[in-house]
């Protein structure tokens, strides 16, 4: 089991959620903790817990972000006018690898930035390998033509766990995905709960 995966793993087991959703997950067998005090009888968390929890879930959601690099997002979502959850959520699924993932075009999130990352994307015709890379409304994602039958890629497209969501076109017949709109927290489809409003909250105080 590689590091990443054993990581991913543990965040589901730390939340006690399922939060991509995915059929192997260990919480879908123990829903307590890991580590040899994962089965304490757990204590109500504070206000701050809450809310420090909320920002862990959405960020480990998202793969493999650092703290700063979520907290410059958080940033941005900040300075653009409207609600900063709403905005933050936007800002998060206009990410490249978050597109490459909701298009169906990699299994998890994990696997977007590598895909990503191994220069096997295009954006309105341009190569572009940076996972972080903003998508605008109108922008078109494509399969590079050499990586078109990646067996990553074959396998993504026929999982019947998720569905593409309606802010993204997909069409998995020429490998290309458009970016519709930017979408709202209602539009996500999060396997679970996630709630922006806290981060919010968390980061208001801290």
């Amino acid at each position: 089991m590689t590091k990443r995966t054993a990581a991913k793993y543990k965040i589901d087991r730390r939340m006690g959620e399922n939060i991509w959703g995915r059929p192997k997950s260990p919480v879908n067998r123990r829903d307590y903790g890991p580590g040899q005090h994962g089965q304490r009888r757990k204590g109500k968390l504070s206000d701050f817990g809450t809310q420090l929890r909320a920002k862990q879930k959405l960020k480990g959601y998202y793969g493999d972000l650092t703290e700063k690099q979520f907290r410059r997002i958080y940033a941005d979502a900040e300075r653009v006018k409207g609600d900063t959850g709403e905005n933050l959520i936007g800002l998060l699924e206009s990410r490249l690898d978050a597109v490459v993932y909701r298009a169906k075009f990699v299994p998890t999130v994990f696997a977007a930035r590598q895909f990503v990352n191994h220069g096997h994307v295009l954006v309105n015709g341009k190569r572009v390998n940076i996972a972080s890379y903003r998508v605008k409304e109108g922008d078109v994602i494509e399969v590079r033509e050499k990586s078109k039958q990646l067996a990553v890629l074959l396998e993504a497209v026929q999982l019947a766990e998720r569905d593409v969501p309606d802010y993204i076109d997909a069409d998995h017949s020429k490998m290309t995905a458009t970016y519709v709109r930017k979408p709202g927290l209602s539009d996500v489809p999060y396997p679970v709960v996630m709630e922006p409003n806290l981060v919010v909250e968390f980061y208001a105080k801290n």
